[in-house]
């Protein structure tokens, strides 16, 4: 079987690779059999020159691969018909922007793996993902957001920093100056902990949602919100907390958030969310005279979604609005009254070579197997979208959005 990393063609560019130089390197000492190929590309973290060292070979042409690896969405004109396919394709929740993706992919026989559905058989719980450094690198641009709002410290961009070590060694640099701020991080995932490494890093100090209240800190503190912190039960409200019956029943559920508005001065948004949960605040709240919150990270980054004023998303360049509470619109960010919003949707693109490293890791260890010595648990197949020219059985739901309807 021959595996091509293919180059990655959105727009902005992303620098990252489901598979670094070594572990290609790795692919072909655990499978010798098998041949791995790199798409030439201008733009990945990884020159060109670092994978032939490792004796990988650099090709233009990868219609002769049996399975094409990618990170993001492939632009429609590069789909190479009949090929086994795996990438993040963002089809499952009936995304309109990718209609036509997915209607291509049937098109042109292609055998989609979505890495968002490759789930461990025993618990559900996602094999791949990069969601460690979307809260590592949203928690830094959260940080980042508040300094330069009110000039106490700067950080250096985390595109710029060439890896996590020295990230964290910007941050080390304004440990210091770091006012008493409070700071709210919702979540217990993947991003969460990423976020967490961070304030951790800082030595922030830890309080519960129930000391916040009367915290007057001298120093910077956080609470780690989770999902029973921030939802009560409307049918139950004695029940214990049940996180079956809450992932099933969004319905039963209220937003139980207003008490900490006045007591969070940098809120960093790392849970899950859905349409049919409610949100952490409403836009009218806001304009209140007690709310206190002055910078979001919002890394979920769900449009007007568990944060109401995340009006759109925004990138690594250009990664800050502002929002103004008189006037309940989008303003310029960092002015005196401002809520300034950091929602960038691509963040690990920011630290492209680690980020792809742990990925990598990941995809080689648990998920090449699969493809290579058979798909035990059927893992593979419920993450196949597609196959022979249809979608499968589990993404049957989808045939009325491929139409259009």
């Amino acid at each position: 079987m021959k595996f091509g990393i293919i180059r990655e063609r959105k727009n902005p560019p992303d620098r990252r690779t489901p598979l670094t130089p070594s572990l290609c390197a790795d692919f072909r000492s655990r499978f010798p059999d098998h041949q791995v190929v790199v798409e030439s590309s201008p733009d990945r973290i990884f020159s060109n020159e670092t994978y032939q060292q490792q004796g990988i070979p650099i090709s233009t042409d990868l219609s002769d691969c049996d399975v094409l690896l990618g990170v993001k969405e492939v632009p429609v004109d590069y789909l190479i018909p009949h090929k086994t396919y795996l990438f993040f394709s963002h089809t499952i929740k009936a995304q309109p922007y990718n209609r036509h993706l997915l209607q291509t992919i049937l098109e042109k026989n292609i055998r989609l793996i979505d890495y968002e559905c490759l789930a461990y058989p025993n618990d559900g719980g996602r094999i791949l993902g990069f969601g460690y450094w979307a809260g590592v690198v949203g928690a830094y641009n959260g940080l980042l957001t508040w300094g330069k709002k009110y000039g106490q410290f700067e950080l250096k961009p985390a595109y710029k920093c060439a890896n996590y070590d020295e990230l964290r060694s910007e941050l080390s640099r304004i440990q210091a100056q770091l006012p008493p701020i409070r700071i709210g991080l919702t979540g217990t995932g993947r991003v969460a902990t990423g976020a967490l490494d961070i304030l951790n890093h800082l030595h922030i100090q830890q309080l519960n949602p129930e000391e916040l209240k009367d915290a007057q800190p001298a120093s910077a503190v956080f609470v780690n919100f989770r999902n029973e912190d921030i939802y009560t039960r409307t049918d139950d409200p004695a029940a214990p907390w049940d996180v079956h019956h809450f992932y099933h029943h969004h319905e039963n559920y209220t937003s139980q958030f207003q008490p900490y508005l006045n007591r969070i001065d940098l809120l960093i948004n790392g849970f899950y969310w859905e349409p049919t949960l409610p949100a952490l605040f409403a836009k009218e709240d806001t304009a209140k005279p007690n709310f206190a919150i002055k910078v979001i990270a919002d890394i979920t980054c769900d449009v007007e979604g568990s944060v109401p004023i995340t009006l759109r998303a925004t990138y690594p360049h250009d990664p800050t609005f502002g929002w103004n509470p008189a006037t309940q619109a989008e303003c310029e960010p960092y002015q005196p009254n401002t809520i300034d919003v950091m929602a960038v949707t691509v963040l690990p693109v920011e630290l492209p070579a680690d980020s792809s490293q742990e990925f990598g890791q990941s995809l080689l260890d648990e998920v090449i197997p699969l493809l290579i010595k058979g798909d035990q648990n059927e893992i593979i197949q419920r993450a196949t979208i597609t196959e022979n020219g249809h979608l499968t059985s589990n993404y049957q739901y989808l045939k009325d959005f491929v139409k259009g309807d």
